[in-house]
């Protein structure tokens, strides 16, 4: 048995078969996931898990070169959006329109779905390289 890190073993797996300048989704109870990216779904009831621990969470394991938010989410939940600039700290984030936003998930290797009900408490992590 895993004793550290992310215990979850299909989100465990997700992060470990990143390579570069792939993505993957941390997301609210309500973004739609499309078809073609692996669904990981660890929303259990409102707010459980919430989608700041899960992201720091897999923060602790991903290495991250930049971020993809809405940019709704200034406007809609300014609060959750200065909890996530600062669990990204120096990262480079990148505001497009919401609906840009769940057009590029469907690139993404991952969606991870939280049990967040925050609107717009959405990130898209672009892998990066440790070396």
């Amino acid at each position: 048995m895993k004793k550290i890190g992310i215990l979850n073993q299909p989100l465990s797996t997700a992060i470990a078969g990143l390579g570069h300048m792939d993505t993957l989704v941390v997301a609210d109870a309500g973004l739609p996931i499309p078809e073609g990216p692996t669904r990981i779904d660890l929303a259990v009831s409102a707010g459980v898990p919430a989608f700041l621990d899960v992201l720091r969470a897999v923060l602790s394991e991903m290495e991250v070169q930049g971020a993809i938010i809405a940019s709704e989410m200034a406007e809609r939940s300014p609060e959750m959006q200065a909890a996530l600039l600062d669990v990204l700290g120096d990262v480079p984030i990148e505001a497009v329109p919401h609906e840009e936003f769940k057009a590029r998930t469907a690139a993404a290797r991952a969606v991870v779905r939280t049990g967040e009900f925050t609107p717009y408490a959405n990130v898209i992590l672009i892998a990066g390289v440790v070396f």
